[in-house]
């Protein structure tokens, strides 16, 4: 009775192995926060669940985090700001996309801190990359923390390509773990 309850048990065991490390390879990636530029959202040594598929499925939204190639050995983890099409510009601390005032809430823990400067220094998108809008293909991206970031400011443009994926949850330190960043 015994021999015959592993022989059927065993094949479950091993197949819920097999799907759960395809699960987590293909569908869904881990990584640790590397730096201060995303403060305070994300800290250094955060470990994070990044959804690998969720832009095979869907469009990505201004203001998702996401992890993208830097380049063949980094990986970086930013916010998006501008989408295709859209013209960026800072001023008086204040971020305009196509003319609009666009709030950006998770910055607030940064601006009650202020010291007299202002925590994004006024920039246009022609200014810091000379295209006047983000080409098709393309994503302008800044970490939270925008006096200590390198982003799209410095290294230009994303290439939608080298998106990773978006980041969906905090889960180290336990203590700080958060399921959504939307």
């Amino acid at each position: 009775m015994k021999k015959r309850y592993c022989r059927k048990i065993i094949p479950v065991i091993l197949l819920a192995l097999v799907l759960a490390i395809i699960f987590r390879t293909s569908l869904f990636a881990s990584y640790i926060v590397n730096g201060e530029s995303m403060e305070p959202t994300l800290y250094d040594g955060n470990l994070l669940m990044v959804n690998k598929v969720v832009y095979n499925l869907t469009d990505v939204d201004r203001f998702d985090i996401i992890v993208f190639h830097a380049d063949e050995r980094e990986d970086y983890v930013k916010r998006v700001i501008g989408l295709p099409g859209d013209d960026i510009v800072y001023k008086n601390d204040k971020l305009y996309v196509n003319g609009e005032y666009v709030e950006e809430p998770f910055l607030d823990p940064f601006k009650e801190v202020r010291d007299g400067k202002p925590h994004t220094e006024d920039f246009t998108l022609e200014g810091v990359t000379g295209s006047e809008i983000v080409p098709e293909g393309k994503l302008f991206v800044m970490g939270d923390n925008r006096r200590e970031s390198l982003d799209s400011r410095e290294i230009g443009f994303v290439d939608a390509g080298t998106l990773v994926g978006k980041v969906d949850v905090k889960y180290w330190p336990v203590s700080e773990m958060q399921l959504s960043f939307g």
